[in-house]
């Protein structure tokens, strides 16, 4: 089972990155063949609405030449994609923004291609999960992003695992507890489970 685990938050070596370092910690031990990505190591800019994607049947073919299109070649290729993020203004970061709005590249729904061969994606059998750090209340700080990504799943044709998340209060908390590497844990297995399950 490969993996790619895309950690939108701008600091590197923040909560998010240790809460979802336990998840695949735990996702190796399993057997699985993991990838972690930075987006602040690429330069992903936001989608200019062009719809050029849309006459590109075979390729993204996105006008812009940065390094979405490798990142979404990379998600065509692994079984489950986590997006990680710190929850910012009940959503997630701009950089993890930017790249699930170039996923139009990938999704043939709109212009020549799709007129041509009906609605389609690059981006087959994906199965998605979240892992997000916040400072409310877990059902206050996530649902808008975990709704907006059921429905992404839904309209590319996608399974939704599920969403990990963990609180910061800001007063010291400590995300490097026992108890929450067990949820860590506790989470990476499910996904594993739950993946198997969808293919039965």
């Amino acid at each position: 089972m490969k993996i790619l685990i895309i950690q939108g938050s701008p600091r590197k070596n923040g909560n998010t990155a240790k809460i979802t370092n336990f998840c695949a910690e735990r996702l190796q031990e399993n057997g699985c063949e993991v990838e972690n990505l930075w987006l602040g190591d690429f330069n992903v800019g936001p989608c200019l609405g062009c719809m050029a994607c849309q006459e590109n049947p075979e390729e993204p073919g996105c006008v812009q030449k940065d390094d979405a299109e490798a990142i979404w070649k990379k998600i065509a290729e692994v079984d489950i994609l986590i997006l990680a993020s710190p929850i910012y203004t009940w959503y997630c970061t701009a950089q993890m923004k930017n790249l699930l709005d170039r996923h139009y590249a990938v999704n043939k729904y709109y212009g020549s291609a799709a007129e041509k061969n009906g609605k389609y994606s690059l981006v087959k059998d994906l199965s998605v999960a979240l892992i997000t750090t916040h400072g409310y209340k877990p059902d206050y700080a996530s649902d808008l992003f975990e709704t907006g990504i059921k429905r992404f799943c839904r309209h590319s044709g996608w399974d939704y695992l599920g969403l990990y998340s963990e609180r910061d209060t800001g007063k010291g908390a400590n995300l490097d507890t026992p108890e929450i590497r067990e949820r860590a844990k506790a989470f990476a297995d499910s996904l594993v489970e739950e993946w198997k399950n969808n293919r039965i």
